[in-house]
């Protein structure tokens, strides 16, 4: 049996902004798909802070809608970490579409509440963790052309059962990317737990530095991207 058999967590944020350590998660869910189907959880969360205009404009959520109907920050924070962190002792793999910004984004959220992070609750980094973005990357290094999840779900042959920018439509559509891609890459479904995280993390590194290196020769300015994947440690100011 296939660690892509199942159960597989989906996890999707939609937020105030792009800043993994200093936005807020507005809405979040996940989704777990076993032998018994898919079941989907969500959460709508008063981030305590205006919502950008832009960032409702992408997921549809004011700043009034999310105070009225939101929940606290801290108690749904905490169940949303104590389901992933549940998934990881289990070795359930945890699906995330461009992980680093969601799991990197709940951290700081975590911490910024006072709660534990995901590494603190689980004494280590998280893992296994599955990135449909990475594997497409990895496995087709070359295509040209934007890779956003509007994108795979076009190149896979994937229909959105709603309208993405939505967290749990989000999340169905990258677990039904992920099933397009191992369909495509079968190598991908014998590695095991631990060799699936690591051929992640190494061919993050290697998109990332050819990424880079691609900026310098452009003379672009800015920090570019991190070579360090899925999670790090929180930086700078929370609040």
């Amino acid at each position: 049996m296939s660690w892509n058999d199942g159960p597989l967590l989906g996890f999707d944020t939609e937020t105030t902004g792009v800043d993994v350590d200093t936005d807020r998660i507005v809405t979040a869910a996940l989704v777990r798909r076993d032998a018994a189907g898919t079941h989907v959880r969500t959460w709508l969360i008063d981030p305590g802070v205006e919502i950008p205009a832009g960032a409702s404009a992408i997921h549809g959520i004011s700043t009034e809608h999310a105070r009225e109907h939101g929940l606290a920050p801290a108690p749904a924070l905490e169940e949303i970490a104590a389901t992933l962190a549940e998934a990881f002792r289990s070795l359930t793999p945890v699906v995330a579409y461009n992980a680093v910004f969601d799991l990197r984004l709940l951290d700081a959220e975590l911490r910024r509440h006072g709660l534990p992070t995901l590494p603190d609750r689980l004494g280590g980094e998280p893992r296994p963790v599955v990135d449909p973005l990475v594997l497409d990357r990895a496995e087709d290094p070359y295509r040209k052309g934007p890779r956003k999840l509007v994108d795979l779900c076009g190149l896979y042959g994937v229909v959105e059962q709603g309208s993405l920018h939505s967290a749990d439509v989000d999340v169905v559509a990258t677990l039904d990317v992920l099933e397009r891609i191992v369909a495509r890459f079968p190598h991908l479904s014998a590695l095991d737990h631990d060799a699936l995280h690591e051929h992640q993390v190494g061919a993050h590194r290697t998109w990332a530095e050819n990424f880079n290196a691609w900026r310098a020769g452009k003379g672009l300015e800015g920090p570019g991207a991190e070579t360090v994947w899925p999670v790090r440690e929180p930086v700078g100011t929370l609040w």
